[in-house]
């Protein structure tokens, strides 16, 4: 989701924070006279050091100590390239934090190092959260994930570069994505498609076209089918059809962060990309007319939208369940919420606030996007190897659509390290 880009500390102060464990009172946490502080390490959704999530979080901890004296909350933020990184590592380290909100959950969950959602939330805070996002946190029908915020995507399209190149609507098929991107090139746009394939988010790419191809990471039974006959057909259309037509720009996909093709796309420089709401805000602010249209599919508009939920989760390790769920319960109020969501224009994981967003004028654009949310697929982030899976797409999965890339030994690869990885 989307986002995601600068430090909210300095690079040695916040890897001295992240290392370091967290600090707790002498005696008994909650009863007694002590202060627990608690360690909360955060992604950042902002695009630049004015709009980092640090802000959000130093606020919001202010708000929550000064209602709970005996109850410090002390938070990291970290960009989305490297913060799940952070956090294993802590874990591995023996020094994990109190509660991490990062993109993958199910794997420590299975090592058996978090709460489950029902030991932490009251029950009005478990009843407010979406159902179908919430059942994406579950691991063997217990939820581990606490979703956070949600969005889905959809195709974004520069209007004043559509109308120069003489494209009357937004693409609906592939022949359509490829026709309005080479009209594109011919009026000399640097990058008629934004194709980021590089490690900052490639798995969400990577989905939006194997769900845009008919397929996806799982079949109907929940299997991987990351090797299917639909997933290679659609990159190697990619690679000869798309990349190999210099309909992506001069540059290398594999090399390209998401977040470079936004502030591209912000300046100009980008026909169509696929794109979640954050977007939305980019180009206002840089004066961009856009238009949004459904993800395109092979004959028509894909069959599903993509869904994409980032994790709250909390660990065991310092035994501190009472006061991370009184924070928590804090966090997941409509409130605070809107507050987030509203800054970085993604969608509400609980009810009440996504009901208030529907309501709100000023939030009208955003509807496109919750209407998708109801035919959207998910990570499948219930799957303890999908950390690993995720890696291994970022790693890999740029050089299937390079000149002379091999789409299906590539996939195959990703494939049998997935199935090695269990379930």
């Amino acid at each position: 989701m989307q986002r995601r880009r600068f430090l909210g500390l300095t690079a040695a102060g916040a890897a001295t924070a992240a290392l370091a464990p967290a600090l707790t009172a002498c005696g008994s946490d909650g009863a007694g006279s002590g202060t627990t502080t608690l360690k909360l390490v955060a992604a950042d959704y902002g695009d630049s050091p004015a709009n980092s999530s640090q802000k959000y979080w130093d606020a919001l901890a202010r708000e929550f100590e000064e209602q709970n004296s005996g109850i410090k909350i002390d938070v990291s933020v970290y960009s989305w390239t490297e913060v799940d990184k952070k956090v294993a590592d802590m874990v591995e380290e023996g020094k994990a934090p109190d509660m991490a909100q990062i993109g993958a959950y199910a794997d420590f969950a299975a090592a058996g190092k978090l709460y489950s959602a029902d030991q932490l939330l009251s029950i009005a805070t478990q009843a407010d959260m979406i159902a179908s996002i919430a059942h994406a946190g579950e691991v063997h029908r217990v939820q581990y994930g606490m979703p956070f915020v949600s969005s889905s995507r959809l195709l974004f399209c520069n209007k004043t570069l559509f109308a120069k190149a003489g494209i009357a609507k937004a693409p609906e098929s592939w022949d359509d994505l490829q026709a309005a991107a080479a009209k594109l090139k011919g009026i000399g746009v640097p990058m008629p498609f934004g194709l980021p394939l590089g490690p900052e988010e490639a798995p969400a790419e990577t989905m939006l076209w194997m769900l845009s191809g008919g397929s996806g990471y799982t079949d109907s039974t929940g299997s991987y089918s990351i090797d299917s006959a639909e997933n290679v057909k659609t990159f190697n259309w990619l690679r000869d059809d798309f990349v190999g037509k210099g309909l992506t720009g001069s540059g290398d996909p594999s090399r390209t962060n998401r977040q470079e093709v936004f502030d591209a796309f912000c300046k100009g420089d980008v026909g169509m990309l696929n794109g979640h709401p954050t977007l939305m805000r980019q180009a206002d602010a840089k004066g961009i007319k856009y238009m949004m249209a459904p993800l395109p599919g092979i004959k028509g508009t894909a069959k599903s939208a993509m869904g994409v939920a980032d994790w709250m989760m909390a660990f065991k390790q310092n035994g501190h369940r009472e006061q991370i769920g009184k924070f928590l319960d804090f966090v997941y109020s409509t409130k605070n919420v809107l507050t987030f969501t509203g800054q970085y224009d993604l969608l509400p994981v609980t009810t009440s606030a996504s009901e208030a967003m529907r309501k709100d004028a000023g939030r009208e654009k955003l509807r496109q996007f919750l209407d998708q949310m109801d035919n959207a697929e998910f990570y499948p982030a219930d799957k303890t190897s999908w950390a690993k899976v995720s890696k291994a797409l970022k790693e890999k999965i740029g050089s299937t659509v390079k000149s002379g890339g091999d789409p299906a030994s590539v996939l195959s690869e990703i494939q049998r390290d997935a199935d090695g990885w269990g379930s």
